[in-house]
């Protein structure tokens, strides 16, 4: 009675909640901010990420999930739990259990999985049943996905890329690679070290990368600025940067992604390959934002590929429409050899 049921697409970079009835209420980075001292937690969401590369020394502004995988199980729960309440009116947070559909990155182990359902169960949900992101992004985007037709689709997240191909209400082949939006970053920053002799932050390098980041070579040209600590005099230094700096920056990284994407291609039965040719392949993902991408994938896979509309949400808006049809899309969830008993 007092209970939301929600959609968790628990992203690397971002949380998305959607509640059932009402929509996307929660779009927020995936940083909590800790006061070491005290063990208690100071600020998450918007109000940490401002805070990254920022806090003072007993202020630790830290990501609990690393790669699309918690690597901090309390915070994680903590910030779960934060959320969850934040959706639900102060007369029932208190008596909140919902029923909650995650989406988390195929190919994660069992125990990574576990980690999960007991991170969520912790934060107060009474049933979680966990989908696989490019799972959830089809159903988000309204793919047959239960038909016998072959659907490609290609989720680049902040912690991974996840590709797979999906049939008859299953994932038939896929690949999960730990490249995405933060390597994305790290790469910029690693270029602007080498290359200009700057030492950049990470918000510096993603604000670069939105801003004028490109894998595919037109006629427009695109400049910003890098502000950093000179690496040679220590002091402060400013350098001017082009999209072509970002596309070299960027190259092996996105070599990668394009080698995955052809190798999950290869692992595909015929008959699917003939239905991606004539369907296309469909990108989603925060990281499919990246200007050329789409056009680079159809010129080394020979398909077309399309990006989707609102790519940010799709994962999220699939666990919302399977939050509305539980029973008819209960095939969908992935299912271990234990259970999370209701709470």
């Amino acid at each position: 009675m007092f209970s939301k049921d929600l959609g968790i697409d628990l992203g690397t970079a971002n949380i998305l909640v959607y509640v059932r009835g009402e929509g996307i209420l929660i779009n927020e980075p995936s940083v909590v901010a800790i006061n070491q001292k005290t063990g208690q937690v100071v600020a998450i969401g918007h109000d940490a990420k401002k805070m990254l590369g920022r806090t003072p020394g007993h202020i630790t502004a830290l990501r609990p999930l690393v790669d699309g995988v918690i690597s901090d199980f309390e915070v994680t729960a903590e910030m779960l739990n934060y959320f969850i309440k934040k959706v639900h009116s102060p007369s029932a947070q208190l008596f909140a259990r919902p029923r909650v559909v995650i989406g988390i990155p195929s190919s994660i182990t069992e125990v990574e999985r576990r980690a999960v359902r007991d991170a969520a169960s912790n934060a107060g949900a009474r049933e979680v049943y966990l989908v696989e992101e490019p799972m959830a992004a089809a159903i988000g985007v309204r793919l047959p996905i239960q038909e016998a037709v072959g659907s490609m689709v290609i989720d680049v997240g902040g912690g991974t890329t996840d590709i797979a191909v999906i049939s008859l209400g299953g994932i038939v082949t896929s690949r999960n690679l730990r490249i995405a939006g933060d390597r994305f970053n790290d790469d910029i920053a690693n270029y602007a070290r080498d290359e200009f002799k700057l030492l950049i932050g990470e918000r510096t390098a993603e604000d670069i990368k939105i801003s004028i980041g490109s894998v595919w070579k037109t006629n427009d040209i695109f400049e910003g600025t890098l502000r950093g600590r000179d690496l040679v005099t220590g002091l402060p230094r400013e350098v001017l940067v082009t999209d072509s700096d970002v596309r070299a920056a960027l190259a092996k990284s996105i070599r990668l992604i394009v080698d995955g994407v052809k190798g999950t291609i290869e692992d595909t039965p015929p008959e699917l390959v003939a239905d991606i040719m004539h369907r296309g392949i469909l990108l989603v993902g925060g990281g499919s934002l990246i200007r050329g991408l789409d056009k680079l994938l159809e010129r080394e896979t020979k398909m077309p590929v399309y990006l989707a509309e609102d790519p940010l949400t799709a994962v999220v808006r699939g666990t919302g429409i399977i939050l509305e049809d539980i029973d008819s899309l209960r095939e969908v969830f992935i299912e271990d050899d234990y259970d999370i008993p209701p709470k």
